[in-house]
């Protein structure tokens, strides 16, 4: 029999006896021990009244021996959190969190917001070791489940966390998030509960294009530049949630969310050798939603992200690598390239899109325009052959967006730079 039962059975007789006079006594008591009779069947009558409440996550704040750290990190940025439904990381996240309890892991669960690295800390050094003292394998199982429910309950706590100021920057979380695992012996885990949309630091994509592999490797350049690149060596990081805003932000669109797994696939190195213990893993984690979670504090406002949709997405494709000089018709080699501007715009929901010819000034100038024209027409056929709809043309003679060589800043721009950027295709990919 456990402590428990037999504190609640020890009560339930108390109060059965206390309901019986007991035989044998005198009316002519004494008035003392009338008193004092009185007296200990108030306090038992109160001891009885109420069954003691034991608070089931207590053994998890006792010091643990397993080497294994996790720290839990929850973005509480009005991002998530949104005007009505925030995003519901706590019941969301149950099959990661059972992981991190299987690993009997010293558990550390906080939130961030804002540019700051700082963390809102929630909890700290909380065990999950279900076996230390425990030797039943009932009540292993009980202790485990004590567990998941309980880390439950603290990323709860961490999501409904007021944020500290406007904004969030993950790079920074991350950075911090791994610094406070430095000193652990055993392995080393940084969970993160994010939708990835930093809204300051290196990168903050309010003006991101979300479309192609280019600005990603420009913004990562700028973040180890800036000396912003989190060191995770020795870190398995796990990222739950992007590209999934609180209800009432704007959404990105399927193929805006690949492109945002990208991105922090590259920042968190995902792409490069990992070191011993190393690893970065994008979950893929449906986030539910959750109503109620206003506060007594009104929250700052996060600057939106807008994913850039009303902004067309341009292709500037070199006339050298589409036609041979002089010539409209499209290169076999060519092909390739069209196919991947075709299947972005299938993927835009509601596409148009523009096909602007140029070409350079080495032509007769009679010619220009019909060229250009002919060569704008050669690349709409490809694409409306490719399953492109809604697809026009316009011959744009010669261009006004390349500098002449002399004119350039520095000189960085050739002759041969200028007549390739001259004789070239653009296309506009534009949204309903």
């Amino acid at each position: 029999m456990n402590t428990t039962d037999s504190a609640a059975q020890g009560l339930a007789r108390c109060a059965g006896r206390a309901a019986v006079r007991p035989p044998g006594r005198r009316r002519g008591t004494s008035t003392i021990a009338g008193a004092l009779g009185a007296a200990l069947m108030a306090g038992l009558l109160g001891a009885c009244g109420e069954e003691p409440r034991l608070d089931p996550c207590a053994w998890m704040k006792q010091p643990a021996d397993t080497a294994g750290r996790t720290v839990v990190l929850v973005d509480a940025s009005s991002s998530v959190r949104g005007p009505g439904a925030g995003r519901d990381y706590a019941h969301s996240i149950g099959a990661l969190l059972t992981s991190v309890v299987g690993r009997k892991d010293t558990v550390s669960v906080g939130s961030f917001s804002g540019d700051s690295a700082q963390i809102s800390w929630i909890a700290k050094d909380r065990s999950t070791d279900w076996v230390k003292d425990n030797n039943n394998e009932i009540n292993q199982k009980t202790r485990k489940q004590q567990a998941v429910s309980c880390l439950t309950g603290l990323v709860g706590k961490a999501e409904r966390a007021v944020p500290r100021s406007a904004g969030s920057n993950v790079l920074a979380a991350l950075t911090a998030g791994a610094s406070s695992l430095e000193g652990a012996s055993g392995s080393r885990s940084l969970l993160v509960l994010t939708d990835g949309l930093s809204t300051t630091g290196c990168a903050d994509l309010r003006a991101a294009a979300f479309r192609d592999s280019s600005e990603i490797k420009a913004i990562t350049r700028v973040c180890a530049a800036r000396d912003e690149t989190p060191s995770l060596t020795g870190v398995r990081l796990t990222l739950a949630g992007l590209g999934q805003p609180a209800t009432g932000r704007p959404a990105p669109t399927a193929a805006q969310r690949t492109w945002l797994s990208n991105l922090w696939r590259a920042l968190c190195g995902a792409g490069r050798k990992p070191a011993h213990g190393t690893s970065c893993t994008l979950a893929p984690t449906a986030i539910g939603t959750a109503e109620g979670r206003r506060t007594g504090k009104k929250p700052p406002q996060d600057p939106a992200v807008h994913y850039a949709q009303d902004r067309p997405q341009t292709y500037e494709l070199p006339g050298a690598a589409l036609f041979d000089t002089n010539s409209s018709t499209v290169r076999p080699q060519a092909l390739p390239l069209l196919n991947d501007v075709a299947v972005s715009a299938r993927t835009t929901p509601g596409s148009r899109v523009a096909v602007s010819g140029y070409v350079d000034p080495r032509g007769r100038p009679d010619n220009n325009h019909r060229l250009s024209q002919a060569r704008a027409d050669a690349v709409k056929d490809v694409l409306t052959g490719l399953g492109v709809e809604r697809v026009t043309a316009h011959g744009r003679g010669l261009p006004t967006g390349c500098a002449k060589p002399d004119h350039t800043v520095g000189g960085r721009m050739t002759a041969e730079d200028k007549l390739q950027c001259d004789r070239r295709v653009d296309i506009e990919i534009t949204r309903k």
